[in-house]
């Protein structure tokens, strides 16, 4: 196959499908190319319910997405004023106290980091900034590193960590925020199972080559992961610049693994729905997981295994994750309650090459790196697109689709010339 088009979008993600729609919008022609089978990328939502990856519009009142459930008709419901927020420690459940104590931890927590990032100082890692010695300072470091941004704080830039922190309303869907993307990608010109092996920039146009032929464009969008673009997925002709390649190795993906387990009946009575636990440290070098029970009623448990545990349990396959999850809920719940669950659904984000992680952190020192990232090469001929490249919204639909848009506006509507935009949108 041999083509040409206004614009060429590598990806069909959330932040290829936005560009998508914005090029269409414009009146320009493109073409996605999605190396899988399916579109949504790490957006996606199975034919039982269960979200693979992306489950919440954080920052609803925000989200450019909240806007689009609503036109569609997707039922949302502000999870943080369901769910029973349950703490498990010292071989217990928490009294009332200590989830008070807990949820003010947080708040010291976040006072300091935000002072931390403000005070001057040369960028570190955010661990050296966490405060330490409090009774649940270990569990509340955990939980927002590697449970919530899928890596240890010592590994993320403190930086990048403040500025990219949400806020609420964090809205679930009941259709699936993958089935929402679904729903937003219909009509666009999508090709699936074209990988892009070769991408060639040098001309005054670009030429993306593959199983599927070529295809010719004034300008590309590569909304792939950063994971994908460090294991040299595509391959760039001529080579990307030093400080591309730097921009893209500071912006790893880190991991968040996720299992759903059938409840029989009879199982955790107790548990209503979006029932939420967390299980305190309970030594050095201890790594809890976390659950949410029963959403939107459904007899599901929801296990939650983030950062470095993750990595190791991904390497070492579906039924050490299993077994891992099984032995954390039977550390609370008991060994009999644990072996009545079901067989679970577990997700694969960190084996899968067309991802090799869940979304990106910035490594310290490296606040920059999105920046750097988002910025078109080629007098605007290559541009890059995705959750990484938003210095707000990282590791969000709403940052993949508000880079995915930008991208799109950097092409003068209806000519196909390239124009430069200094930033993304906010």
């Amino acid at each position: 196959m041999s083509d040409q088009v206004d614009a060429l979008v590598v990806g069909a993600g959330v932040a290829g499908i936005a560009a998508a729609r914005a090029l269409r919008a414009r009146g320009l022609s493109c073409v996605v190319l999605e190396a899988k089978n399916r579109i949504g990328g790490r957006a996606y939502t199975d034919a039982t319910g269960f979200d693979h990856g992306a489950s919440w519009l954080h920052q609803a009142h925000d989200n450019p997405l909240t806007a689009f459930a609503e036109a569609l008709g997707f039922k949302t419901v502000d999870h943080d004023k369901l769910r029973q927020r349950l703490l498990f420690t010292e071989g217990r459940f928490a009294t009332t106290a200590e989830r008070r104590a807990f949820a003010a931890a947080e708040d010291h927590f976040w006072r300091v980091i935000e002072a931390a990032a403000t005070d001057g100082a040369p960028d570190r890692p955010a661990s050296d900034a966490a405060p330490q010695g409090g009774r649940f300072d270990a569990l509340v470091a955990h939980w927002e590193g590697a449970q919530i941004c899928a890596a240890e704080l010592s590994r993320m830039s403190l930086h990048d960590f403040a500025a990219t922190a949400l806020d609420g309303p964090n809205l679930l869907l009941r259709r699936g925020l993958g089935t929402l993307v679904a729903t937003l990608a219909e009509g666009l010109p999508i090709q699936l199972n074209a990988p892009v092996a070769q991408l060639n920039w040098g001309g005054k146009e670009v030429e993306a080559s593959g199983a599927f032929g070529r295809i010719r464009a004034r300008a590309a969008i590569i909304t792939v992961s950063t994971g994908v673009l460090a294991q040299g997925g595509i391959a760039f002709m001529p080579d990307l610049p030093v400080e591309k390649r730097e921009a893209i190795n500071a912006l790893p993906l880190g991991l968040l693994s996720k299992l759903a387990f059938p409840i029989p009946p009879g199982v955790l009575p107790e548990f209503g729905a979006f029932a939420s636990l967390r299980r305190d440290i309970a030594g050095p070098d201890d790594r809890p997981i976390s659950w949410i029970a029963r959403p939107f009623g459904a007899p599901v448990m929801l296990a939650f295994i983030g950062g470095s545990l993750a990595w190791e349990l991904s390497r070492a396959g579906k039924c050490a994750t299993e077994a891992h999850a099984r032995a954390e809920f039977a550390r609370v719940f008991g060994a009999e309650a644990a072996a009545a669950l079901g067989p679970p659904i577990i997700t694969e984000w960190g084996a899968d090459p067309h991802f090799l992680g869940s979304y990106s952190h910035a490594i310290p020192g490296a606040q920059a790196a999105r920046r750097v990232l988002g910025e078109a090469l080629g007098d605007g001929r290559l541009i890059f697109a995705g959750e990484a490249c938003h210095p707000r919204y990282a590791a969000t639909v709403a940052g993949a689709w508000l880079t995915g848009e930008a991208a799109a506006q950097q092409l003068e509507g209806g000519r196909g010339a390239v124009a430069k935009l200094s930033k993304h949108a906010p």
